[in-house]
């Protein structure tokens, strides 16, 4: 991929400097990580955004799809769920059922952890 060359070698990235990079500003970044699950930037010690080269790599993907292939947003997130980048939407296959089932294993699993947490304390 050409893009990733050209991206600054770097682990983390402030929202100014994606947001230059992209070629967009910081508002529109932030509005597609409302948009997009792939896109979650860290917060640091105080409290700024911190993208990783990954998230960088999904802006520019998404800006592609959304100014050069002129996708809608809900086009650009399932274009992006093909290609394996954007995570399956909450609801997408799973009956109420089913996340019931789930729901209910994750709160016997949180009571465990709870009660394994308060006899750690007592050791």
């Amino acid at each position: 991929m050409a893009v990733r060359a050209q991206l600054p070698a770097k682990l983390y990235y402030r929202i100014g400097e994606v947001a230059g990079i992209v070629g967009v500003e910081p508002h529109v970044l932030r509005y597609w990580e409302t948009e997009f699950r792939s896109i979650r930037p860290q917060k640091s010690a105080k409290g700024q955004r911190v993208y990783s080269r990954r998230d960088v790599e999904t802006l520019l993907k998404v800006k592609e799809l959304l100014y050069s292939h002129r996708f809608t947003i809900a086009g650009a997130r399932r274009k992006l769920r093909e290609g394996g980048i954007e995570p399956p939407a909450p609801d997408a296959g799973a009956s109420s059922e089913e996340v019931q089932r789930m729901r209910t294993a994750l709160v016997e699993i949180r009571t465990e952890v709870i009660a394994l947490m308060d006899e750690l304390e007592r050791v």
